[in-house]
């Protein structure tokens, strides 16, 4: 089959890789119809993860079911899926408490939890960014979706970005009513944006300097920010009157820059603690990683983050972290979608076939305008 391999730093090729197969009697074989380029890949393509050359990337995964292994029971061949981005077992004791994105059984990785498809350090687990993609505990990791093809652009982001936005705005411990600052308009910090105001805040704000995102932004209702034109922090206290936002979503991660583009991790963690209200809360789902050897500084290379941790403490802020538990959300916002209260594939830029992959990554990691979100589809939706 054909699938996108990583082949080194911004090198990514399509090539032919045999066919995955049920390894396990809980295993399924998807036929992989949608399959999209996340901001998450970008740091294995620039370089800055230790994922192994021949690696076949993507985790934001959907398709039909094609095969399934003895003891599947409740998949069968035909069924439409979307696979969450977390490979979970569903038995140890994080996933029975709801935290399928630290299942222990899952990740036979040194010292990490959780495992996901494609990815550095999440487990020996192949990408569904190819034509055929092998899923493991099959019955537990799949979600159905009505047949057909209605849908496809939104519920492609049930895999990992949308649920992603939700957690973020769930981290933060938001309130109907409540004002929310993101900062990141990618499609995770788009979706935080649209998560907010379907939970009910009351304003939604979105920090980030490109246009067309921002514009993005303003179409899901949030007020758009952008740092280029002056400190974001001045700005979000101006919008508020001095009083800031009772919550806030990092969707941005250890890449953070200014708007020279000169990386400092530690940024938006220092603006949202100081534009998030005493007492307010902030959901960090922005990747952080335990090292990075591209960072420009000794300590970040270490995967140490110094903020202004000293405010936190004295504002009584409250901070959560981690990746998304998919499966605690994804059934719900699959029905949000079909009763047409969420739109997700709003974001959808461009739809490429599996042969224009490496233009597609190229193309997003430039971060070149309109290049938003971009779906890559193996072969035909039905």
């Amino acid at each position: 089959m054909k699938a996108v391999v990583y082949k080194g730093t911004k090198n990514v090729a399509v090539e032919e890789v045999p066919d995955p197969t049920i390894q396990s009697p809980t295993d399924a074989i998807v036929r992989i119809t949608t399959t999209n380029i996340c901001g998450s890949d970008l740091h294995m393509y620039e370089g800055r993860t230790s994922v192994e050359e021949g690696k076949v990337l993507g985790h934001e995964n959907m398709g039909v079911v094609e095969e399934v292994g003895s003891g599947v029971d409740r998949l069968q061949v035909g069924d439409r899926v979307v696979l969450p981005f977390n490979i979970a077992c569903g038995t140890c004791r994080n996933c029975t408490q709801g935290w399928t994105s630290f299942c222990l059984r899952s990740n036979p990785t040194e010292g990490m939890d959780g495992a996901a498809y494609g990815y550095a350090n999440m487990g020996p687990y192949d990408g569904g960014q190819a034509e055929f993609l092998r899923v493991p505990w099959a019955d537990f990791n799949a979600l159905h979706l009505p047949p057909g093809t209605e849908h496809e652009n939104d519920f492609t982001m049930l895999s990992d970005i949308f649920p992603t936005g939700w957690h973020g705005v769930e981290l933060s411990g938001m309130q109907p009513g409540d004002r929310v600052a993101v900062f990141g308009a990618g499609p995770v910090g788009l979706m935080a944006a649209h998560s907010a105001m379907l939970r009910g805040a009351s304003q939604v704000f979105v920090v980030d300097k490109e246009p067309d995102r921002l514009a993005l932004a303003e179409k899901f209702g949030a007020t758009g920010i952008d740092f280029s034109t002056g400190d974001p922090v001045e700005q979000l206290m101006d919008a508020t009157h001095g009083v800031g936002v009772d919550r806030g979503v990092e969707a941005v991660g250890y890449q953070a820059h200014d708007p020279s583009g000169e990386e400092h991790p530690e940024l938006v963690l220092d603006n949202l603690v100081q534009v998030v209200r005493a007492t307010g809360g902030i959901g960090v789902v922005g990747v952080y990683v335990p090292q990075d050897p591209g960072a420009n500084s000794e300590l970040a290379k270490e995967g140490r983050i110094p903020f202004q941790y000293g405010q936190f403490f004295t504002k009584g802020q409250s901070m959560g972290t981690g990746q998304a538990p998919v499966k605690r959300y994804n059934r719900q916002l699959r029905d949000l979608i079909i009763t047409g209260r969420a739109n997700p594939g709003l974001i959808v830029s461009h739809e490429l076939t599996l042969d224009e992959a490496v233009d597609g990554y190229e193309r997003f990691d430039n971060r070149e305008d309109g290049w938003t979100k971009v779906l890559l589809r193996p072969g035909t939706l039905g």
